[in-house]
């Protein structure tokens, strides 16, 4: 065996110290480049989705990167050195401004605030949600501000179309449920009863007016449901509205719904549960599936069978029309979407109103294509 002297001994362990020296600092040269690749991915993520503005310790901008100045519509040259007013709408007070500035020179802190409404250089107004930090020196003199944005211009001008839409159905919703009732369940209603008084058992049998005054009469009673149900649907518009819920045999409600209208004879109805439902929403909801699986349907005996599987838990609606999948089922379920192959006419809102009154309850639908039309099946518990 050949042992080492003194010196060798020595410049091995040199060796072995300088080796691990080096393997360190590459470690930490490497760690300290992954640092800087970090710092530069987010760098150019933030100078990509947000607007970004430097400004002196007196507010004249020194810098806005490319998206500062596409939303603002101004050149790097028209900005630099002017007072950060350049963007300002003057839609926020001046208590707003004192208490951003306060914020982040006094207190030193970075002020935030999720909407600044600010104006473009067309005189445009634009939304943003605004981060500001003052910088200071190593004396702790304040030498500027940095300013981070990200636009939310499209998300207020949705909120603001929804809100001028709500307003419109708020309205609808209140001609609905005022001024059509007087007709519906006064005046109409009187006006039958009047003239159900004023003809004579003879005037009725020589006209042959008994069959026209029962459909009036039916189709008045089918009216006051379809109405009543509208009305419930409304008052859900209502800021914290509930569902009022009553405990309800649902077969019984179901066919008194369905016993004025016309496609009754082809709905077989078996024994359903009793549950919590508004009666009229309810019915509301069904009939719609009841009237699609009678519409979209070429059979020459078109039926809907209505029965409750206890193992499933659910209310089935079976029809022997063309048939949807879940698939299906779940596109046509969305607002205004309709089968482009359908030859009938639609509003593309039927099943999508169908299916929100359903989960207000609390049901959860579903739906399958059978060898012979479609079941829907409505879980209740």
């Amino acid at each position: 065996m050949k042992y080492l002297g003194t010196k060798s001994l020595w410049h091995y362990f040199k060796y072995i110290a300088s080796a691990c020296y080096r393997s360190q600092l590459k470690a930490q040269k490497d760690k300290e480049q992954k640092t800087l690749n970090d710092l530069i991915l987010k760098d150019n993520l933030l100078e990509e989705t947000s607007l970004i503005s430097r400004a002196d310790s007196k507010g004249k901008i020194t810098y806005a990167n490319d998206k500062f100045l596409e939303v603002a519509g101004y050149t790097l040259e028209e900005c630099v050195n002017k007072d950060h007013n350049l963007v300002n709408s003057n839609f926020h007070s001046k208590e707003f401004w004192q208490d951003m500035y306060r914020t982040v020179v006094k207190e030193r802190k970075i002020w935030h605030h999720p909407c600044v409404v600010n104006k473009n250089k067309q005189g445009e107004l634009y939304f943003v949600k605004s981060w500001i930090q003052a910088e200071f020196d190593l004396k702790g003199n304040l030498v500027g501000f940095i300013s981070i944005r990200q636009d939310i211009t499209d998300l207020i001008q949705q909120q603001q179309e929804i809100e001028k839409k709500n307003s419109y159905l708020e309205h609808a919703a209140k001609i609905l449920r005022h001024d059509m009732h007087s007709g519906i369940n006064t005046y109409i209603p009187r006006g039958i009863s009047s003239l159900k008084r004023r003809i004579s058992e003879e005037i009725l049998n020589e006209c042959k007016l008994s069959a026209p005054l029962k459909m009036l009469e039916d189709g008045l009673s089918h009216t006051q449901k379809v109405y009543k149900g509208v009305y419930e649907f409304t008052n859900l518009v209502k800021q914290d509205a509930k569902l009022v819920k009553e405990l309800k045999n649902l077969s019984y409600i179901l066919d008194d719904y369905l016993s004025k209208t016309s496609y009754y004879r082809s709905v077989i109805i078996e024994p359903l549960p009793e549950e919590e439902v508004n009666e009229s929403l309810f019915c509301t909801a069904l009939d719609n599936l009841i009237r699609n699986g009678l519409k979209y349907n070429d059979s020459d005996t078109k039926m809907v069978k209505i029965y409750y599987d206890k193992d499933l838990k659910s209310i089935i609606i079976e029809d022997n029309g063309r048939g949807i999948t879940q698939e299906q089922f779940e596109e046509l379920r969305k607002p205004y979407v309709r089968n482009d192959k359908q030859k009938e006419s639609g509003s593309g809102l039927g099943l999508n109103i169908c299916c929100a009154i359903l989960e207000e309850h609390g049901f959860k639908v579903k739906c399958e294509k059978i060898e012979r039309g479609t079941k829907f099946k409505i879980q209740i518990k």
